[in-house]
């Protein structure tokens, strides 16, 4: 099915050939300087050279020493679209630095991007996006955008964004719900999430699973996990794709941690499913289902319909993995014990 795409075309009126760069020690001086002029025509076009030096890591951290961020921070709340889509797509090359990710943090873009949420212009909103993608690869950056409240202006976003925009908001929440999921919690996140485990994109569901792994890796979020997701993993671990499966499976695993979630899950009819993706040896998913298994055979009705299956495991145990043995074995001793 094809989709939309955000365009980055500029407007018919912007020649990128016929903006001028300077060359040697005042290059980036000079462009500094057009950056803050009154004629728009020599903003744009400084931003145009801008964009293409900041593909070299050393002119990002020349930028970042010259003050260039301070300009870009100013030039994001410019009327004319032009501007903001140059300059946010100026940050977002740096950001693919490491030099300028660092430098962004240090001098505060990631609250200053806020500003662009709501943004008219869907390329400039894209932008932003693949900027805040890129910066929660960092702890630090991922603790900047929790520190700027950005995670409940985020989430919501799920639901209105095109699915590219909301490809990358899935993968920022993933890294920076590692860290801390309350404020997500607080404001409904996991129900929307919910609601993209059915969606017709494959990678929003296996995103959208994995994020909700993360969230399940806290206290508080398995507990909403297990409230008011289980039956629908259990219903994906079928996905026809092995990406959603893997997914799926591990927020799963996660789930079942809890008493109550191994009960949903047994109720959802778990187990069938999740034996499947054990026999399978290519499945990507086959440790998180093996260690799901597991946890169900903690429950009794679970351990009397597995120890009908224990020559699954047993097949394990000759896996080139040896997490996929240890695991094997753990759940064989499991499924067999009497109490």
């Amino acid at each position: 099915m094809a989709h939309a795409r955000i365009s980055a075309n500029l407007p018919p009126n912007i020649d990128p050939t016929k903006a001028p760069i300077a060359f040697g020690k005042r290059a980036l001086p000079k462009l500094n300087e057009e950056l803050c002029s009154s004629e728009l025509l020599t903003q744009q076009r400084a931003l145009m050279a801008l964009c293409d030096l900041v593909h070299d890591p050393e002119k990002v951290y020349q930028a970042i020493e010259i003050g260039f961020v301070g300009n870009l921070k100013t030039l994001l709340l410019h009327h004319d679209s032009t501007v903001r889509q140059k300059t946010t797509e100026i940050l977002y090359i740096m950001s693919m630095h490491s030099v300028g990710r660092q430098g962004l943090i240090q001098n505060g873009v990631i609250s200053a991007l806020t500003e662009l949420l709501d943004d008219p212009v869907d390329i400039c909103r894209k932008n932003t996006h693949q900027i805040f993608e890129m910066m929660a690869k960092l702890p630090e950056g991922a603790v900047g955008i929790l520190h700027a409240g950005l995670i409940p202006l985020l989430a919501p976003k799920l639901k209105t964004e095109p699915d590219e925009i909301q490809e990358l908001i899935l993968d920022t929440l993933s890294n920076c719900l590692r860290i801390e999921a309350s404020e997500a919690l607080a404001t409904g996140a996991v129900t929307i999430l919910k609601e993209k485990l059915t969606h017709s994109s494959v990678a929003i569901r296996s995103k959208a699973a994995w994020v909700l792994l993360e969230i399940g890796t806290h206290t508080e979020g398995k507990s909403e996990v297990c409230e008011e997701v289980i039956p629908v993993l259990v219903s994906l671990l079928e996905d026809t794709d092995p990406e959603v499966q893997a997914s799926v499976t591990g927020a799963l695993m996660f789930a079942t941690i809890k008493p109550q979630g191994r009960f949903s899950a047994l109720g959802a009819g778990a187990i069938p499913p999740l034996l499947k993706l054990v026999a399978e040896e290519t499945s990507k998913a086959r440790l998180s289902a093996i260690k799901t298994l597991t946890m169900l055979a903690e429950l009794p009705d679970g351990r009397k319909t597995l120890l009908d299956h224990t020559d699954t495991f047993q097949q394990c145990l000759n896996d080139p993995s040896e997490a996929v043995k240890r695991a094997a074995q753990t759940a064989i001793s499991v499924i067999k014990w009497k109490p």
